[in-house]
């Protein structure tokens, strides 16, 4: 175990040298990078919003105005036929997803359908026409009634090319923005996610989001008044009402008729008035639009010609005079910056339907930094607290540890840096878990070492049996963990998803170098100083042989166990949890003043005076910073939105927004799901794991220990009314896994004993394996402690709950270990003789076929 080849050797320094390489340009800055030649890699990891500011929003496409607009057009196109084909009928009318139309005579009901026919035929789905959808079904219920009606495969039709449709103009648009890597893809059947990192004016993002930007020029209905039509009065056949954007908005009543449409459109820049030097848009047509738009001014010299965007009148100016150029210019009370954006809107073009934000959270580039400085801060302490530790309690194989775990962090930086991983902040947690993950990895291997040389093995003896014997121990302990981290990235998003993706690339990280780099660094100091005794540590936490009978107090333990557990409960149906907006829905603002403190009150009064009564205002952090958080509006997201801008507007004078988060129900409802969806599945699929690798009563153990792992830090957020979310539901299936690293730990050492002793009773033999793995839980406990430490003092407000969880959890789960886990083996009737009887009978069988196949 402990002989290294050759080319072994060169291919673990090779790899770690690789990994460094790879790693070193994060710790440099970008301008001394760019200098460096060109096959000298450059490449950083990516930073999540969180790190490096920036705007995430989720878009989800307006199925009811979709099915409404393509009603409209399915309503207009029927009355277009049934003209053409001189087919009279008594009324036209649409509802819901149904177009009726009454015929004058019934006897042209033949004659009706023959000539609607073509809009139902069925619509090309698939690649080189091979596949169809029937979008209309088209019929006739009674006499001289047909009916066109939109089918469910038709609406999702429209719907998944809508979504594509969006994702390029919304690309448009965000590049208009001049922003960098801008990630904008599909999530769902009708959702799109936009992430801009870096972006300083994350508002603006938004109203170039939210608009359709379906521009249309129309004629003004002058046969009618537009005040009496606002009053009540009926508009004529073919108009319709609208209002301008001036303040208060103006009624106009114009012709539903589109004379000319923004599709025409081939070009739109922001400019000024010759005559007046008021912002305008000038905007180019296409020649069909060019010859249209002259054609209509050329016929309606002196009438009034309304410029419509969205169902709202931009301006509505007089026909002086034909424009034939192809050229016209967009006027109305315009600043330079909404005249940008409005030819930012068109120069992209319109959106096929109308995109609701759902979800959205912005970090400002203040707030990034200091979550930069506080991660940094928080992980250089964490590890120096881990490095010395490890030189204080296991000396120069400490040295050992600490040169696998740099190598270890190094690898883990590569890694993510060469696959475009996001990391985020709980993506630093996942780093320093990873440390303490680490460390137990050595501590398992130097514990074992020590176990094989106090039953008098050489030194170079015990080493290769400890590191033989500690293989299995680590890969089943790691694999509970992973199997969380899997079940994280798939159910999880977000920072959530970064931090499983940290935590697995860190599971592989730590059995690698503990099995390579750090055998490899011991077989050469074996191999260089012959060592006749084992390098000692500074201190010793636990003796090296302890005979604590922790069996004797099962009972005690089981009872204060389920009394605290009911205890949890009690309290999460009473005091409950404090849910944060991924639950519940909702807008959280962090705010910053931008001189003096922040004033809890006059914050309260400002929201209270733009209609937003029910807000929750707080300090956070430091004096200057106040944390801002109401529920979701009745309106649903749209009005979430609206809420959102008026606390922007009424806060903006004298206060930073440092981050805002707005989750609407819809989405609130699904990570409530998604979160119990997760935990569910994490422990199930470790049930499997354990009961494969072991007997079902560990199976049934580990998970008994678990669930109590699990409602005791349920309890404990319910008694802190720490926030709970998304990132807490993260620490949860964290604990998960860590819980039953442990456990995997000391059930692999009864297997073991039960082995060996197979007439011990079996009370014994679990004190045995409680006191013979003692040394190595409280390590592993105390270096875990220690790294979460840090990253809960120094890793800043916003993961502190996060960070106060895992304490808990780890903490909670070291003694469940030794008090539930172990114990629970005695209630299910767990015997040393069955169990090494039916293992004398698994190998028996192994022999014979064996021999059969000799």
């Amino acid at each position: 175990m402990l002989y290294f080849s050759p080319w072994k050797k060169f291919l673990v320094l090779l790899m770690v040298a690789v990994g460094i390489l790879y790693a070193a340009p994060n710790f440099f800055p970008r301008q001394m990078l760019d200098q460096l030649p060109s096959f000298v890699p450059k490449q950083q990891v990516t930073l999540g919003l969180d790190l490096q500011g920036g705007s995430y929003i989720l878009l989800e496409i307006d199925r009811q105005s979709l099915q409404g607009e393509r009603v409209q057009t399915l309503s207009d196109d029927a009355r277009q036929t049934l003209r053409t084909a001189r087919i009279g009928y008594a009324g036209l009318s649409d509802t819901g997803t149904t177009v009726t139309v009454r015929l004058r005579d019934p006897a042209q009901a033949d004659a009706a359908i023959e000539a609607l026919q073509p809009l139902a035929t069925p619509l090309s789905s698939g690649m080189m026409g091979t596949a169809s959808v029937a979008e209309v079904d088209l019929a006739q219920p009674q006499p001289g009634v047909i009916t066109l009606t939109l089918t469910d495969a038709g609406v999702n039709y429209r719907l998944t090319n809508a979504v594509a449709q969006s994702i390029e103009v919304v690309r448009r648009r965000v590049d208009e923005l001049g922003t960098t890597e801008p990630l904008i893809q599909r999530q769902g059947d009708d959702r799109i996610m936009v992430q801009v990192p870096g972006l300083e004016d994350p508002q603006r993002l938004k109203s170039l989001l939210n608009q359709t930007a379906k521009l249309s020029f129309r004629l003004v209905d002058q046969s009618a008044s537009a005040d009496e039509v606002a009053r009540g009065t009926r508009p004529p056949a073919g108009s319709e009402l609208l209002y301008t954007n001036d303040n208060p908005p103006l009624p106009i009543l114009v012709q539903r008729q589109i004379m000319v449409s923004g599709e025409n459109l081939t070009d739109a820049q922001a400019g000024f008035d010759s005559q007046t030097n008021q912002p305008v848009v000038n905007i180019r047509f296409d020649s069909q639009g060019a010859q249209r738009f002259g054609a209509v001014t050329q016929q309606n010299v002196g009438s009034p010609f309304a410029i419509v965007l969205d169902e709202q009148v931009l301006s509505a100016p007089n026909i002086r005079e034909p424009i034939l150029g192809g050229q016209a210019q967009i006027s109305g009370n315009f600043t330079v910056q909404t005249a940008n954006d409005l030819s930012v809107l068109l120069r992209a073009g319109a959106l096929p339907a109308t995109l609701n934000i759902i979800e959205e959270r912005t970090v400002g580039p203040g707030l990034g930094a200091d979550s930069i400085a506080a991660g940094e801060t928080a992980g250089v302490i964490g590890a120096i607290l881990v490095v010395v530790f490890m030189l204080a309690a296991y000396g120069f194989l400490g040295v050992l540890a600490n040169i696998a775990l740099i190598a270890n962090v190094l690898i883990l930086f590569a890694i993510l840096t060469v696959i475009g991983a996001t990391l985020t902040l709980p993506g630093i947690a996942g780093i320093v878990l990873t440390v303490g993950m680490a460390v137990d990895s050595n501590v398992l291997i130097f514990e074992r070492i020590r176990d094989e040389r106090r039953q008098g093995r050489s030194v170079i003896q015990s080493i290769d049996t400890g590191f033989q014997k500690a293989l299995g121990t680590i890969v089943d302990a790691n694999i509970t963990t992973l199997i969380a981290a899997v079940v994280l990235f798939f159910l999880g998003s977000g920072p959530v998803r970064g931090f499983a993706v940290t935590l697995a690339i860190g599971i592989v990280t730590t059995v690698f170098t503990a099995f390579t780099l750090t055998r490899l660094l011991a077989s050469e100091w074996v191999r260089r100083r012959r060592p006749k005794q084992l390098p000692r540590g500074f201190i010793k936490l636990v003796p090296d042989v302890t005979a604590i009978r922790f069996m004797k107090v099962r009972l005690q333990v089981f009872a204060l166990s389920i009394f605290l557990c009911l205890a949890s409960i009690v309290m999460l149906f009473t005091a409950g949890l404090n849910f944060g907006i991924d639950f519940t829905g909702g807008t959280v603002i962090e705010v910053q003043a931008k001189s003096g403190t922040a004033d809890v009150g006059d914050i309260r009064e400002r929201l209270n005076a733009v209609g937003i009564v029910e807000s929750q205002v707080q300090e956070f952090g430091s004096e200057t910073e106040a944390l801002v958080r109401f529920g979701t509006a009745e309106g649903g997201d749209t009005a979430q939105a609206a809420l959102v801008q008026s606390a922007q507007q009424a806060l903006g004078d004298d206060y930073d927004f440092r981050r805002t988060e707005v989750v609407g129900p819809t989405v609130s409802g699904e990570l409530a799901w998604a979160a119990v969806t997760g935990v569910l599945a994490a422990l199930f699929a470790i049930l499997v794991y354990v009961w494969i690798r072991f007997e079902w009563q560990f199976a049934v153990g580990a998970i008994i220990a678990t669930i109590n792992d699990v409602i005791l830090t349920l309890g404990f957020l319910a008694v802190t009314q720490l926030e709970f979310n998304l990132s807490t539901v993260a620490a949860i299936l964290t604990i998960v896994g860590y819980s039953l690293n442990d456990t995997v730990v000391i059930y692999d050492r009864i297997r073991e004993n039960l082995r060996r002793f197979k007439k011990m009773p079996i009370g014994e033999l679990l004190d045995l394996s409680d006191n013979e793995m003692l040394a190595r839980t409280v390590m592993t406990t105390l270096t875990t402690l220690l790294a979460l430490l840090a990253l809960f003092i120094f890793g800043g407000e916003v993961i502190r709950s996060f960070v106060a969880s895992m304490l808990f959890g780890v903490g909670v789960g070291a003694l469940s270990t030794i008090f539930v886990a172990a114990p629970v083996l005695i209630f299910f009737k767990l015997r040393p003789a069955d169990f090494a009887a039916k293992k004398e009978e698994e190998e028996a069988e192994r022999a014979g076929s064996a021999a059969g196949k000799a």
